[in-house]
């Protein structure tokens, strides 16, 4: 992601007599990979954009995931336009906009699903203040509040990291480093807290809650996150900020975190429908019901004919909004 490194370490290695260019090879694999994954990715959070921005009434949850699919689009949509300039060694125009532009995008999705996984968590541990003292809209106010502080962060690295690049202002980049790391520390626990929090819940103790389709769709969605997502975040926080050795890094590391990325953000469409299709026993399904289902906040009180019915899961969908 520096743009003063070379895309590719073409420089040729002589082991036992052959010519070999490993870097070069993993390279060409994992991109072409990473822009195969992002094409099926941007198709699958496209239509979770289509159902939730016009086809399905929004709720407490489905408004942070229609801005989490938004950002993984985006996310993705910037893997696309990368993948082939890597490969033809474009570095220098477009980078310096793509790599802080997908730093913001990357901790956006990591504070919705904060977001996400905290709200659940409130609701189980106090459940008579989220249903009766919980803010209307305090979902679409958390949301605008998290782009804007990411977008603020991303302003002022780019005013004291990216456009002082004399270092006439070092202090104040190394001060929101700090505080850069300092968020990401900050939104992994409250993701891994709550979460297990929400775990605890499901499967332990005297009171436990109700295994439901909303619960399974947060939970993996956070275990994913957790092995495909979070490993960007580490080389980020890492590999930008200490003096490493680059170019062996670039192959093993860098490379793998951007791949496994695009996997985290391609993966939750398909988290949504697989908890969503899970025990149905229909061969054609709207996709409408299937997300509907995914975010089921309810027991299941009817499987025969393997569905409940529509108005069920719509009163299911919207009943904390009330």
């Amino acid at each position: 992601m520096d743009p003063t490194i070379p895309a590719l370490d073409t420089e040729l290695t002589r082991i036992n007599g052959t010519v070999e260019t490993p870097c070069y090879k993993r390279t060409l694999i994992l991109t072409v990979l990473t822009c195969i994954i992002s094409l099926v990715g941007l198709t699958g959070n496209a239509v979770v954009l289509w159902l939730l921005g016009f086809r399905m009434r929004r709720n407490t949850v489905s408004t942070y995931i229609l801005n989490l699919a938004a950002t993984d689009f985006l996310f993705l949509s910037g893997h696309v336009i990368r993948s082939p300039l890597r490969l033809i060694n474009i570095l220098h125009p477009l980078f310096k906009i793509l790599n802080p532009v997908m730093t913001f995008l990357y901790f956006i999705g990591l504070s919705m699903l904060s977001a996400i996984s905290t709200e659940r968590c409130l609701c189980v541990l106090g459940p008579n203040w989220y249903r009766c003292r919980r803010p209307r809209h305090l979902s679409a106010v958390v949301c605008v509040l998290l782009w804007v502080l990411s977008l603020l962060r991303s302003i002022l690295d780019w005013m004291f990291c990216e456009f002082l690049l004399s270092g006439a202002d070092s202090v104040g980049c190394e001060t929101l480093d700090f505080i850069t790391i300092a968020w990401l520390i900050f939104l992994s626990v409250v993701l891994c807290g709550s979460s297990l929090v929400l775990l605890v819940r499901i499967l332990c103790g005297s009171r436990r809650m109700p295994l439901t389709r909303l619960y399974v769709t947060i939970l993996l969605t956070v275990l994913v996150f957790l092995l495909c997502g979070l490993p960007f975040g580490i080389q980020w926080a890492l590999f930008f900020r200490i003096h490493l050795n680059w170019k062996v890094l670039y192959c093993h590391v860098h490379l793998v975190s951007m791949f496994l990325s695009t996997l985290n953000s391609s993966a939750n469409p398909i988290i949504y429908f697989f908890v969503g299709s899970f025990r149905q026993r229909q061969n054609r399904q709207n996709l409408k019901l299937v997300f509907q289902r995914a975010l089921q906040d309810m027991p299941e009180v009817d499987e025969v004919g393997g569905q409940l019915p529509e108005e069920t899961l719509e009163l299911s969908g919207s009943r904390l909004e009330q």
